[in-house]
């Protein structure tokens, strides 16, 4: 595995395993510096959302960069005052027309809501039916939503972007998408540095002399699960992707697995039923 290691979607599109999340309410003015960091670092997946304000500075970002549009995968999400099938049209294009681009990559239904979740969907199917974007799926959807979901959804959610770490790993969740070829893809895997002082975090990253950060970076990747750590500095964006010269033993991932104990950066989906 390398930072260019991609998964394939359900409908074959290929996603970067690694990518940089660009959810940073007070630092506006440093997210075109970090994803320009990212991208030079070999980073191919940002993930943003209207709600986060910076769409502009991500296009900003990958017009400086040089890179090729075709080359970038680019996220983002349908905020929660935005909801319901013909809003969801006028969020989708006021979010392309930030990120200067005429496609999405993924778009995504950020919140569960409960009285617009069903028509929204119905709208990303009809975008992703327009060719408008190459993938469609949910976040912060637990088992209750996506039973609910599969009962209109006419296409299989791609994927679903909920928070993931050993402190905040819902299992059930997990095996579910996995059981309808749903990718996961896990947000907020250094809990905010909230575990850093974790003693039994710490000894695993000194068995494999790495960082604590990067050990929780590692266990995500190992789960499968897409991974999109935040950070606006440049030093720890490379941290958090210099992540591929190790690997948690089998003993590792069993113990972080039993971590759990509802730590969470954001709010439980299970609230939203």
């Amino acid at each position: 595995m390398t930072i260019q290691t991609t998964t394939t979607l359900n409908n074959g599109v290929e996603m970067p395993m690694l990518g940089l999340g660009v959810y940073a309410p007070s630092q506006q003015n440093e997210v075109q510096q970090a994803v320009e960091w990212a991208l030079e670092a070999g980073c191919r997946l940002i993930d943003t959302a209207s709600i986060y304000g910076n769409e502009r500075e991500v296009a900003a970002a990958i017009a400086a960069s040089g890179i090729p549009r075709r080359e970038v995968f680019i996220t983002t999400k349908v905020w929660n005052t935005d909801m319901g099938y013909e809003a969801t049209f006028r969020a989708f294009d006021q979010s392309l027309a930030k990120l200067g681009t005429d496609y999405a990559d993924l778009y995504l239904i950020h919140w569960p809501i409960r009285e617009k979740r069903l028509d929204t969907w119905r709208a990303l199917e009809k975008l992703y039916a327009d060719e408008r974007v190459r993938a469609i799926g949910v976040s912060n959807y637990y088992v209750p939503h996506l039973e609910e979901l599969f009962t209109v959804a006419n296409i299989t959610p791609a994927v679903n972007q909920f928070e993931l770490s050993p402190y905040c790993h819902p299992a059930e969740t997990m095996a579910y998408c996995r059981q309808k070829g749903i990718q996961i893809e896990g947000y907020a895997p250094l809990v905010r540095g909230l575990k850093a002082d974790d003693p039994r975090l710490q000894t695993i990253a000194r068995q494999h002399g790495k960082s604590t950060f990067q050990v929780l970076v590692r266990w995500s990747l190992q789960h499968g699960a897409v991974t999109i750590p935040k950070s606006v500095k440049r030093d720890r964006i490379r941290d958090n992707f210099d992540v591929f010269d190790f690997e948690l033993t089998p003993e590792n991932m069993a113990e972080m697995n039993t971590w759990h104990d509802n730590t969470r950066i954001a709010d439980d989906p299970m609230t939203l039923l």
